[in-house]
């Protein structure tokens, strides 16, 4: 018996079905990418041994023997930032928002994942058996951590910016201009050396609260 052809506005339709379907998982993953990394580090912070919130900084949490934690925490956030970058493109329509803002949270995760690949040096007794004080000179590792940590802030910054053009609620536009100012404020003009570890916690949690709202903002509309 010969097969009759399937018409080519069911396989239009099928695919366009299926596209939608990812969609709303794509836009799910930024929501989880806002949760996961705060969530891990701050669970770590305060259950390891040594571990100093007050001195240390959230990243150093790679070290040690349960390094490999916060190394996946690192990857994992970079990953589904990526993923959502896509949702996010899928959704917003063409112009300012609809382009520079799924490429700079793209560059959140790509800088997310190579943050974890590199580690900071052991410094201020952290992990035990670490110098007492900074290091010297930075391994050419940290100063590549260093170097993703700034992308990762400097990219999510700017993108709440460009995200605050969008047409959505006043509430939304002036958290998306706070939560980005605030996290510039905190992490980048050279503030005391002592409170940067709480300053940069405290940057990390705005902006990724920041990103799961945009998720979730994205998926109810």
């Amino acid at each position: 018996m010969t097969a009759i052809p399937e018409p080519a506005t069911s396989r239009l339709e099928a695919t366009t079905s299926s596209v939608r379907g990812v969609t709303p998982l794509l836009l799910a993953c930024g929501t989880v990418a806002g949760f996961l990394f705060p969530v891990v580090s701050f669970a770590q912070a305060f259950t390891r041994t040594g571990f100093d919130l007050r001195r240390h900084a959230i990243s150093s949490l790679a070290l040690g023997d349960l390094g490999w934690l916060q190394t996946a925490n690192f990857a994992l956030t970079g990953l589904l930032a990526c993923a959502f970058a896509i949702g996010v493109r899928r959704v917003v329509r063409p112009g300012v928002v609809g382009t520079a803002g799924p490429i700079l949270i793209g560059v959140y995760g790509v800088a997310m994942v190579g943050g974890g690949f590199f580690r900071p040096d052991p410094a201020l007794g952290w992990p035990a058996g670490a110098p007492a004080g900074l290091p010297d000179h930075l391994s050419t590792g940290s100063a590549m951590h260093t170097v993703f940590g700034a992308m990762a802030f400097m990219s999510l910054i700017v993108a709440g910016l460009v995200f605050a053009r969008r047409p959505a609620s006043r509430a939304w536009t002036v958290h998306s201009v706070t939560s980005s100012l605030a996290t510039f404020v905190l992490t980048v003009p050279p503030w005391s050396q002592d409170s940067a570890s709480l300053r940069f916690a405290a940057g990390a949690v705005l902006i990724s609260s920041w990103l799961a709202t945009l998720s979730l903002r994205l998926r109810n509309h």
